[in-house]
């Protein structure tokens, strides 16, 4: 196909934006091919008389644009226009392709929604990381973070979101709910992702977010008392809790107290892997707010965001890869 005058002014370009170079990245380490397998089966065959559904590898890619820049749906449609980098990505040519719309993306990702994909494209982007070696099983860290819900009440029905709950931490009150999280020891990828509201208390959750062939996990001083819990009786996890903050302070300085010091320290070493996650999705992702109304639905897109922040943090590893297999 003859390329737009467009495209080859896009492609003799002298200078790499950030953007192009995050796109080139994405395009390498996403493993497109068994993302698009698992959901081909649910996304529509256009047999009807309507018009042919857009293809699934243009919305796929859409889709994956739409989490990594943190856009709404309007704002994603503006981006097609706006940017030759993405329209390159997608696979869009305007002088011979229709765009596709804000409203075809919500449909998308409503279908996305409706049969629970979010959690097979999270497990086909984690089995892909397995498969090269990159998702170990011997020990998990556990945390949850807070994502802020609107609070005001100046919507269409006039209420807050009902699966939407205040917490309050140090002296501070969130409205919103919780993302929690279960990573690899050693990689620092995320394995099990759980969402409640901001008032469910991170201990609670903790037994969901192992995956069951563990032997060590680790938890901060929120974590404290788990082990003790009446759904871990009878597991073999050895549990490494921080200690709360109060009682470090007071810790002797004794050979003993020297000691502990030094496991604490040696605890939040380890515990340090599970931020690595959390920063992708709320900062380079710009996931800081919940995007929607009810659980469910930011539930399916955290899915997404955390699969995509995997990629993200085992990019040289699986760009390395991605050389040795163009070589």
């Amino acid at each position: 196909m003859q390329s737009s005058f467009s495209e080859l002014e896009y492609a003799g370009k002298k200078k790499l934006t950030r953007r192009d170079r995050f796109l080139a990245e994405l395009e390498a380490v996403t493993p497109w091919a068994k993302l698009i397998t698992v959901l081909e089966p649910h996304y529509p065959k256009g047999e009807g008389r309507g018009r042919p559904p857009i293809g699934l590898a243009r919305m796929l890619r859409m889709y994956v644009v739409q989490q990594c820049f943190g856009l709404s749906d309007e704002g994603m449609e503006d981006a097609v226009y706006d940017s030759q980098a993405i329209r390159r990505f997608i696979g869009i040519d305007l002088t011979v392709d229709a765009a596709p719309d804000a409203t075809t993306l919500l449909k998308f990702r409503r279908l996305l929604e409706t049969h629970k994909l979010t959690q097979v494209v999270f497990n086909t982007i984690n089995a892909h990381l397995a498969e090269k070696g990159l998702l170990l099983r011997e020990g998990t860290i556990v945390d949850a973070t807070i994502i802020a819900a609107p609070s005001s009440t100046k919507n269409q029905s006039g209420e807050r979101d009902a699966d939407m709950h205040q917490t309050k931490k140090g002296k501070t009150w969130h409205f919103g709910m919780k993302a929690h999280i279960g990573v690899d020891a050693d990689s620092g990828l995320t394995h099990t992702v759980v969402a409640t509201a901001a008032n469910t208390n991170d201990v609670t959750q903790a037994h969901a977010l192992l995956h069951g062939e563990e032997t060590h996990a680790f938890g901060d001083a929120g974590y404290t008392g788990v082990a003790k819990r009446d759904e871990h009786q009878g597991s073999t996890v050895t549990w490494h809790v921080a200690m709360k903050p109060g009682k470090r302070r007071l810790l002797p300085d004794t050979p003993l107290g020297q000691l502990l010091e030094k496991m604490e320290q040696a605890k939040a070493s380890v515990r340090a892997k599970v931020e690595h996650p959390f920063h992708v999705v709320k900062n380079l992702f710009k996931h800081r707010k919940a995007r929607y109304r009810g659980l469910a639905k930011n539930t399916a897109q955290l899915l997404t965001l955390f699969g995509l922040a995997n990629l993200m943090l085992a990019k040289r590893r699986l760009m390395a890869f991605h050389a040795q297999g163009a070589s």
